[in-house]
């Protein structure tokens, strides 16, 4: 992997669009965040940029006690993307209080604490600790974890351990602090999942985690990682984040998304907006490009003002409205060689649509049982 930093871009005023987001009463000057577990509690990047640019940091998430992790090799690159399987390290919540979320508030710093555990038990005693600290906007529980107590589930992956997550971090958590799910895509039915965590007491949804994966190394014929499975990130992702984005800001639109996967450009960050994101995090592309989340934060400034967008929550589902008609630049009377040519047009079109169909069904069994 290649590192790559960008120079600051030369000064040169900034487009005029208004780029300051509310999530659920989290009030953030723009809507571009890290995302957990790639920059940690944002140290590494502030020698990058000014941390507190950024609408917030999404630290890493954070477990009651210390945790070693997996065991190594834990990361692995792939075709469009990366595998990790750190097994959330980390030094623990007490130590992270000391720490970590002092030094965001003196960088004048928004951050989203991410939680994880194991039990429900584990959620609630990490959102309790949250009450009182500094610089806090938001909490993130990752409930992508395995639940002991229920033979290693994903609390994630089954929507009424969802909901009991939530609605025990919801009442732990301090009062005006908004609460968002974080969700996994490896599961048969997103939205039900997101209706579960919202009517538990979400405020908003985090979403995509990553997939779970794995490769094998063709010349030792073994796993490359020590703990065999990893989640998969990185721009081959992004598709799938785009469409879990839709599904879930179609059937509730009133709920806020903070979208991740496999975002690399203000582009990018453009798509997942236009799916029904309302915030937008930025994580793989770090560790190539440490600048990316300011870097893209200005593009997608540029991408809106070149599209006539003033303001960032106006292009938030702007993809769900209705396809607009396109009317014949110049129409032409029935009857003339250019109606004539249409028509033709469109019975060699349908023509080709019918062979096509055919196609399909000869290649793709479910189409063939369903003609």
């Amino acid at each position: 992997m290649t590192l790559t930093v960008h120079a600051a871009p030369a000064s040169r005023a900034r487009p005029d669009v208004e780029m300051s987001v509310d999530l659920a009463g989290m009030a953030l000057p723009n809507p571009i965040t890290t995302a957990s577990g790639c920059a940690a509690a944002g140290r590494e990047l502030a020698q990058f940029f000014d941390v507190a640019s950024i609408g917030a940091v999404v630290t890493k998430s954070i477990m009651v006690g210390p945790r070693s992790g997996r065991p190594t090799p834990r990361m692995a690159e792939t075709p469009s993307g990366m595998l990790n399987s750190i097994g959330l390290q980390g030094p623990g919540i007490d130590a992270f209080l000391e720490h970590d979320l002092p030094w965001l508030a003196s960088r004048g710093a928004r951050a989203v604490v991410s939680i994880a555990g194991g039990t429900v038990e584990d959620y609630a005693k990490l959102a309790a600790k949250l009450r009182g600290a500094p610089a806090l906007a938001g909490i993130e529980a990752n409930i992508s974890c395995p639940n002991v107590e229920d033979r290693g589930q994903v609390f994630a992956c089954n929507a009424s351990a969802a909901a009991t997550v939530i609605q025990a971090v919801r009442r732990a958590a301090p009062t005006g602090v908004p609460v968002f799910a974080k969700l996994s895509p490896d599961v048969t039915d997103i939205v039900a999942i997101a209706r579960a965590v919202v009517d538990a007491g979400a405020d908003g949804l985090s979403m995509i985690n990553t997939l779970l994966g794995m490769v094998i190394d063709t010349t030792t014929m073994r796993p490359v990682l020590g703990g065999l499975t990893g989640g998969l990130s990185g721009p081959a992702i992004r598709p799938v984040a785009v469409r879990c984005i839709w599904q879930v800001h179609q059937a509730l639109p009133e709920i806020p998304i903070i979208g991740m996967g496999g975002v690399r450009t203000g582009l990018d960050a453009l798509e997942l907006a236009l799916a029904g994101a309302s915030a937008i995090s930025i994580g793989t592309v770090v560790f190539n490009d440490p600048t990316a989340p300011l870097r893209i934060l200005h593009e997608l400034e540029d991408a809106l003002a070149a599209r006539g967008i003033e303001r960032f929550v106006d292009a938030v589902g702007l993809g769900h409205r209705a396809p607009e008609p396109r009317p014949r630049a110049y129409p032409d009377p029935p009857g003339s060689d250019a109606d004539t040519v249409q028509a033709d047009t469109v019975q060699a079109d349908t023509a080709q649509a019918g062979t096509h169909q055919a196609d399909i069904g000869r290649l793709d069994p479910a189409a063939e049982e369903s003609t």
